[in-house]
């Protein structure tokens, strides 16, 4: 299969500059390591002197994407924030059914049979979600899905709800 292996060209400049050592010639590894660590500490206590030597243009980009590392820990920050928020609103919300399960949801339909037949449709979508999770979850421990979004992260986090309103509707037929 290596035959087959297609090589792709590189012109004499990119070969000189990937052949060129890092160090000039007859200098110590140690020494260079020093040096860029002192170089490191001035340039990170200093700003100004990091973009003194810069073009108008170089330093709007720096600033952009400054802005944009804040903004994305800033998005994180509050999708962290309004998941522990959804959290706590599914744990309110089990333990409000666990309290006081309402035998009629539908105030309106007072026909016994309506009723068994809308618990029977419940419980036949949270048997579907819960399916759903399931699968969802043998993905990720298989390795299949590496990195789910944030809605199937959502999803995984509500198979617990899913389960105990299941188990409440199955209680009440």
């Amino acid at each position: 299969m290596d035959m087959y292996r297609r090589r792709s060209y590189e012109n004499k400049y990119v070969k000189f500059f990937k052949s060129k050592p890092d160090l000039p010639p007859g200098m110590n590894p140690e020494d260079a390591a020093i040096a860029r660590q002192q170089q490191q500490a001035l340039s990170g206590t200093d700003k100004q002197s990091v973009t003194a030597g810069v073009s108008k243009i170089a330093k709007r980009n720096m600033k952009r994407k400054e802005k944009r590392k804040q903004q994305s820990q800033h998005h994180q920050e509050a999708s962290e924030e309004v998941l522990s928020k959804d959290m706590n609103r599914m744990n309110i919300s089990a333990e409000e059914r666990r309290v006081s399960p309402d035998p009629n949801p539908d105030p309106g339909s007072t026909d016994p049979s309506a009723a068994a037949a809308e618990k029977a449709r419940k419980i036949k979508n949270l048997r579907k979600k819960l399916r759903q999770v399931e699968e969802l979850q043998q993905k990720v421990d298989s390795g299949e899905l590496k990195i789910p979004s944030k809605e199937q992260l959502d999803k995984l986090e509500r198979g617990q709800a899913l389960q105990e309103e299941l188990h409440i509707l199955e209680q009440d037929l």
